[in-house]
C-alpha cells in the first residue's frame, strides 16, 4: 500500500514536472510571436497614418502627454531638486542640441514617435518656458527615478 502511494506520487511528480517544463518552453515562443505581431500592427498603423496625404508639417495627432521614467525623460530633472541629472556630456552627444537632460545619446522613443506623427519635440513639464500655447501640443511628464511608491527614488532627492 505504501509502495503504491509512493509510485503514484513519483509518477505524478514526474508528470507535473514534465508537463510544466514542456509548457514553460512554449511561453517565450508565444510571447515573441505576440510581440512580433504587436510590432507589425504598430508599423502598419504608423505607416498608414503617415501616408494619409496630410499637409507637410501638420501633426497627425493634436497632442501627446507622456508619463514615465528615465527612458523617456526629456530634461525634467534639470528643473527639479534631484541628483539624477543628465545635462552634461556624454549625454546627448548624438543629439543636435547637445546635452538636454535626456538619459540617452540622442532622441528618446517618444521623440521618434513624435517625428513619425509630425509633432515637434515635447517640452518638459518643469521647463519654465512650457506655458500657454506651447503645452497644447503635449507635455512630457517623465522624470528619472520616478515610481508609484513614496519610497521610489527617495535616495535621489537632495534633503
Amino acid at each position: 500500500m505504501i509502495w503504491e502511494a509512493f509510485s503514484v506520487g513519483v509518477s505524478l511528480n514526474y508528470y507535473c514536472y514534465f508537463y510544466c517544463r514542456r509548457k514553460s518552453n512554449r511561453i517565450p515562443e508565444m510571447m515573441s510571436s505576440a510581440l512580433l505581431a504587436a510590432l507589425l500592427v504598430m508599423v502598419v498603423l504608423f505607416g498608414s497614418a503617415k501616408s494619409n496625404g496630410s499637409e507637410a508639417g501638420s501633426p497627425e495627432v493634436p497632442g501627446m502627454f507622456v508619463f514615465g521614467d528615465s527612458l523617456i525623460d526629456v530634461g525634467n530633472n534639470n528643473y527639479l531638486d534631484s541628483v539624477a541629472k543628465s545635462n552634461y556630456w556624454p549625454y546627448g552627444c548624438d543629439f543636435s542640441e547637445g546635452p538636454t537632460g535626456r538619459f540617452c545619446n540622442g532622441k528618446t522613443v517618444v521623440d521618434l514617435i513624435g517625428e513619425l506623427l509630425g509633432m515637434p519635440y515635447l517640452p518638459a513639464f518643469a521647463d519654465p518656458t512650457a506655458v500657454g500655447a506651447r503645452i497644447l501640443g503635449g507635455v512630457n511628464y517623465a522624470s528619472a527615478a520616478a515610481g508609484i511608491l513614496d519610497e521610489t527614488g527617495r535616495h535621489w532627492v537632495r534633503l
